[in-house]
């Protein structure tokens, strides 16, 4: 029964699923409580976490939240493509809008795995920011970071909540559910009606359609796989601090944790340059700086802000392979050029970017790249496809095959371009 709910985005059969699911768990969950008290209000509570599930799976996948009817959070974070914006139309750089033109400034990221980063704090141990949603932490909770996009003019467009609230009344099963979940009441508040709206949002992100952890790398670490030769090096390359920087930022837990989220949350400045086709496109000018961290309004009394600037919050690698484009900005379309660009700051021979066969570009915020955590070893091309083939295994099962397309697709991009093998060639 799981499996029908997963593969079923356009929720035709909700009734179906909906009280065919409820019956099944009765049936077979908690058959170990002491007692049948206690079993009925296990049960319960199970029901009516699914009732909020099965509710905000429908708001996730619902264009009526907009102004137009063309957008829903699914088609933004579209859970085909590992929760980032598939449509080809925008380039899948930044989202456009439901009113057809508006485009955001950032890089879709992806809503996988979201649930894990705990509210925005300061870390006083650390003494580094962490957590939060969005890439700047402005949100603390998927519920508040949920609320956002019904009212954002450059997204779905509503006036305001009483609009979106209207929208909701007039959905009959929509009616039904919200009482069951939040009580009878719970539209005679529109403030109210749109807390419970995002926080149903918030349940169904947080279930388990969107961090399965049943990757390559999973299983692998259930000895349900066995490494190749490439992966098994990649593996070795990524948590070996000796060799490169990357579990610096991209480890949560100790190296075999099950449940790595592969970010540790925190914000960091690693020098990406300007993507100069976007802010082309969006008009914003030729000096414009995206203050990541330092534009989060929540910390804008800080005295030490301009140190915050450029530094965006650490993305999972999960499912990575499969969510290009790369960086806040999306300046980069290959995972391979990533990996390439980190080792720039160790490997004077990488000058030039494989995507454009020019140099780098200059960072957006050179002032405060964090140069320390990017400190590692140079890497060799068998290393950094090494690292690729590792990231790869990150994928969640049900995105496998996408890697087959993406696998060609690579591999005729790549096929005639190394620009830094031929400067290379050419030095010596």
């Amino acid at each position: 029964m799981k499996k029908s709910i997963k593969n079923n985005p356009s929720l035709r059969n909700t009734k179906y699923m909906f009280f065919t699911t409820l019956a099944f768990m009765s049936i077979a969950l908690h058959s170990t409580y002491a007692t049948a008290d206690e079993k009925q209000i296990a049960i319960k509570k199970d029901k009516a976490a699914l009732e909020k599930i099965i509710l905000g799976k429908m708001l996730y996948f619902d264009k009526a939240l907009s102004q137009n009817g063309t957008l829903s959070c699914a088609v933004c974070h579209s859970p085909t493509q590992g929760f980032v914006d598939e449509r080809p139309d925008n380039g899948r750089v930044v989202a456009l809008g439901d009113d057809g033109h508006s485009r955001g400034d950032r890089n879709v990221p992806t809503a996988s795995y979201a649930a894990f980063s705990p509210p925005f704090h300061f870390d006083e141990k650390q003494q580094e920011w962490v957590g939060g949603q969005f890439l700047d932490g402005r949100a603390d909770t998927l519920a508040e970071q949920a609320g956002g996009p019904p009212l954002n003019p450059v997204e779905m467009n509503m006036p305001n909540k009483k609009a979106v609230i209207d929208r909701l009344k007039k959905n009959a099963f929509y009616q039904k559910m919200f009482k069951k979940s939040y009580g009878d009441d719970i539209f005679e508040n529109n403030e109210q009606a749109y807390t419970a709206m995002t926080d149903a949002i918030e349940a169904f992100e947080k279930s388990k359609e969107f961090s399965p952890f049943d990757s390559k790398y999973d299983r692998y670490l259930k000895d349900e796989y066995e490494l190749t030769v490439l992966e098994d090096l990649g593996m070795t390359l990524f948590f070996s601090n000796d060799n490169v920087s990357c579990a610096n930022c991209h480890k949560l837990f100790p190296e075999g944790a099950k449940k790595e989220t592969f970010t540790n949350f925190q914000y960091r400045n690693i020098g990406v340059p300007k993507n100069l086709e976007l802010i082309a496109l969006n008009k914003l000018g030729e000096n414009y700086i995206d203050k990541g961290l330092a534009g989060n309004e929540r910390i804008k009394d800080q005295p030490n802000l301009k140190a915050l600037k450029g530094r965006f919050k650490t993305p999972t690698l999960r499912n990575v392979a499969i969510t290009a484009p790369y960086m806040h900005n999306g300046v980069f379309k290959h995972l391979r050029t990533v990996v390439e660009f980190y080792d720039t700051f160790n490997n004077p021979k990488r000058t030039i970017n494989p995507e454009t066969g020019k140099p780098w570009g200059e960072a957006e915020v050179p002032e405060t790249i964090d140069r320390e955590d990017l400190a590692a070893k140079k890497l060799t091309d068998r290393k950094v496809d090494a690292l690729v083939a590792f990231m790869k295994m990150l994928t969640d099962k049900r995105y496998e095959p996408l890697l087959e397309k993406l696998d060609k697709e690579e591999a005729l991009f790549w096929k005639n371009i190394n620009y830094n093998d031929k400067k290379e060639t050419k030095a010596n």
